[in-house]
């Protein structure tokens, strides 16, 4: 068996077999995610917390496949504490600022030990950017925001999952491609693993959602990997590698905190504004949205994968034009509906 799929089938078969008892974990502490108002496409309660799951297959693959040293030390130190933040949130939601205080924390432990992002390469030239000092401030805002941007589009059954497992696989071919070390192939193809595992459980209808525990964990995990595995790359297209990888959730979410300052609204208050509640609007129900969303995740990041060698201006350009024709078709479709009621 190629060495590489190791740590992807350990992770998958953990986190399949650990979904049950999480789903358990979840009933007996009380962490039941309940219909309580129309942000929510499910009828019934539905336990979460199952990221517990995910975590465990995850850290269940790294123990096995890959010797413990400083980076990762710091990796799992973090994810692990980020992963407490959602176990408690899953059970009694706690305040913006306390997760944010924790997320922060968690992110300055990556950059104790040593995962940073030093500087940018700008794309499509040979000129790079030092940050100095600033390599600490942007390292933090970096996996903050990517960490909570995987946590905003988890709002329909298994969509987090599998936009997870794409960006996941994205990652690590292009960490393969740039000849970048082994352990982070392995790190990126265990998070895939880990959330392909839980996914049978979690694809509509679901019998179990991830909660904070496992979109915040995921979100951090590939924010730190990307840094390691495309931000220290050779090629001078690094830089704008990992937002094509994780271009659905993070260009979402930009949508929605500029939506929300036109609107003149906070943007952490939830709305109903989201790529996924736009496209059940337009009167798709749950699994054709999500495998819309998974073609488009899908689109970036074989993006990702081809701007990594060919470093092609025109693909990138492509690819952004037709994320944002989708996004504006999507709006202009709920108008049309809108209009004619």
């Amino acid at each position: 068996m190629n060495k590489y799929f190791l740590p992807l089938f350990i992770a998958m078969i953990a986190s399949l077999v650990m979904t049950p008892i999480a789903k358990k974990i979840a009933y007996k502490v009380g962490a039941i995610d309940i219909p309580k108002d129309d942000r929510r496409v499910h009828k019934t309660p539905i336990p979460r917390m199952g990221g517990i799951a995910i975590y465990l297959g995850f850290v269940i693959s790294m123990m096995i496949s890959l010797p413990i040293e400083k980076k990762m030390m710091g990796m799992l130190a973090g994810a692990t504490l980020i992963v407490i933040i959602g176990i408690i949130d899953d059970m009694r939601p706690l305040s913006a600022k306390v997760k944010l205080m924790g997320q922060v924390l968690s992110a300055c432990i990556l950059v104790y030990c040593g995962i940073r992002i030093g500087g940018f390469t700008i794309p499509f030239t040979d000129k790079s950017i030092d940050l100095s000092i600033l390599s600490i401030p942007v390292t933090i805002f970096w996996i903050v925001g990517i960490t909570n941007t995987l946590n905003l589009i988890d709002g329909l059954d298994g969509l987090a999952a599998g936009v997870s497992t794409i960006a996941a696989f994205s990652l690590s071919y292009v960490a393969y491609a740039n000849d970048r070390p082994e352990a982070v192939i392995f790190i990126t193809l265990a998070i895939a693993g880990s959330s392909l595992g839980f996914l049978p459980y979690n694809f509509n209808p679901a019998k179990i959602f991830m909660g904070d525990t496992g979109s915040l964990f995921l979100g951090y995990m590939l924010a730190a990997i990307s840094i390691e595995g495309t931000m220290k790359g050779a090629t001078a297209i690094v830089t704008i590698v990992p937002v094509l990888a994780l271009g659905l959730p993070i260009f979402d979410t930009t949508f929605a905190i500029l939506r929300r300052i036109a609107n003149g609204r906070p943007i952490m208050e939830p709305d109903k504004g989201h790529l996924h509640h736009r496209l059940l609007s337009t009167g798709m129900g749950q699994k054709r949205t999500v495998l819309t969303l998974y073609a488009i995740s899908t689109i970036f990041g074989l993006s990702a994968a081809l701007v990594s060698n060919s470093k092609s201006l025109y693909f990138v350009v492509t690819i952004l034009l037709i994320s944002a024709i989708m996004y504006l078709g999507v709006n202009s479709k709920k108008s049309l509906r809108q209009k004619n009621k």
